[in-house]
């Protein structure tokens, strides 16, 4: 199935709890001012509620994540001193779990510290209980810290009640990894629920759903139910619903854990598409480096509870400097050196031997004939052992691993000449 071309709905229908102007100074986006912190791991992820428990409540209104209550006051919140405002922002974070049946407090996360700008598609990536769940459960108020703020456009989330908190939940539009469809409701009444829940009348919801069921192509399937879909349309269904609210924020809770390859391209796409027509900020979590890749502006890699390292993707991807980071982009980018080449690596120089180096392209000489003119220029012989060369970001970026004559001088001289180019080297090794 083909995804239709995104339709031009407009945004914030709803009044939006998010004030800007004169009300909340404070509030535009900036530039992300996020700074990235490495610690040792060992704590592990607890998603639930604050008292908790290990799932949300199985309600309506957990699954569409809005209320009818109404606002009693906005807070606002600054920036910390020299940290440029985002439109999402994570401050010194920490949200520990009670201690349950005799056993300790789990502490999820530790010192979050993440900002995301308006506009902007934030990919946090992490291993199975590293805390992705529980940090994306606290933007929408699901989870509540232990410490720290959570301020989304100059709205500190982290000190709202239940009621101020419905209103803000109409404007932050989530998507889950297993649909959180109604078993009982058509596609069309599926989309529609969080509109009833919010007392929008009949006509004005049928203008809302439609349109939208076009947008991701199920406009044929609006009188289906979810055991006639296939996942693909089922999360399609879900992205439907998240944005019946005009929302100005989406999550994404691994909504693409569940899809094969194919599907999960697809409903990427729809998502990035999305964001480009509607200026959605976006942050999604998941432990799929291709998702990153796919989709995302910067990433945010978390660990036991910490963020370790965040950056713009092409500059994690070009020089990770986390071992976690590695780990997930060694089959990725082609990173991971071939089994024929690593049995035979030696740290140190071999007589008569050959250099192993990697060769990150990115940039504006991505695209350019750099081996041929490192060959010709420096009178080397190179051998190409193995490489991947893609988009990311919507920029080339290639890396190569090479084998050329091991000697300092020679190493010394390719290195200069690939530096002047602002390539990314790295010596591997040698082999004889």
């Amino acid at each position: 199935m083909s995804d239709a071309t995104p339709q031009a709905l407009p945004l914030q229908a709803f009044p939006s709890p998010f004030r800007r102007g004169q009300a909340n100074p404070r509030g535009a986006a900036g530039a992300p001012g996020a700074t990235g912190t490495r610690a040792p791991t060992g704590t592990r992820d607890a998603t639930g509620t604050a008292g908790g428990s290990r799932r949300p409540p199985e309600s309506a209104h957990a699954v569409v994540g809005v209320e009818a209550a109404r606002p009693d006051a906005d807070v606002d919140a600054a920036p910390a001193p020299g940290q440029a405002p985002g439109f999402i922002e994570f401050r010194q974070v920490r949200k520990t779990f009670a201690a349950r049946r005799g056993g300790a407090p789990v502490t999820a996360l530790e010192r979050i510290d993440l900002s995301v700008a308006r506009g902007e598609i934030v990919g946090v990536i992490g291993r199975s209980g590293a805390g992705k769940s529980t940090l994306i459960r606290l933007v929408n108020g699901l989870e509540k810290p232990s410490s720290g703020r959570i301020v989304v456009d100059g709205v500190e989330i982290s000190s709202l009640g239940e009621r101020q908190l419905g209103p803000v939940r109409r404007s932050i539009g989530m998507i889950f990894q297993h649909f959180n469809l109604l078993s009982s409701r058509s596609v069309y009444g599926n989309v529609a629920l969080p509109l009833e829940i919010a007392g929008v009348d009949k006509a004005a919801i049928r203008a809302r759903v439609e349109p939208l069921l076009e947008m991701v192509g199920l406009a044929d399937k609006r009188d289906r139910y979810p055991a006639e879909l296939s996942g693909g349309q089922k999360q399609r269904v879900g992205i439907a619903r998240a944005l019946a609210t005009k929302p100005s924020v989406l999550l994404s809770d691994e909504a693409t854990s569940a899809l094969d390859p194919e599907t999960t391209a697809s409903i990427l796409d729809l998502l990035a598409r999305i964001q480009r027509e509607f200026g959605l900020t976006i942050l999604l979590i998941t432990h799929e480096m291709s998702v990153i890749r796919r989709i995302a502006h910067r990433v945010a890699v978390i660990d036991g509870g910490r963020i370790v390292e965040q950056g713009r993707v092409a500059d994690v991807f070009a020089n990770p400097g986390h071992e976690v980071t590695r780990s997930f982009l060694d089959s990725e980018t082609g990173r991971r050196v071939p089994a024929f080449v690593a049995e035979r690596l030696q740290p140190d120089p071999i007589p008569g031997g050959r250099a192993v180096m990697r060769i990150v392209f990115r940039g504006e000489h991505a695209t350019d004939p750099v081996l041929s003119q490192l060959s010709r220029e420096l009178g080397l012989d190179l051998n190409i052992l193995s490489g991947s060369i893609e988009r990311i970001a919507g920029q080339p970026f290639g890396i190569l691993l090479v084998a050329l004559p091991g000697d300092a001088d020679t190493l010394a001289r390719a290195r200069t000449f690939l530096d002047a180019r602002r390539l990314h080297t790295e010596l591997i090794g040698h082999v004889a």
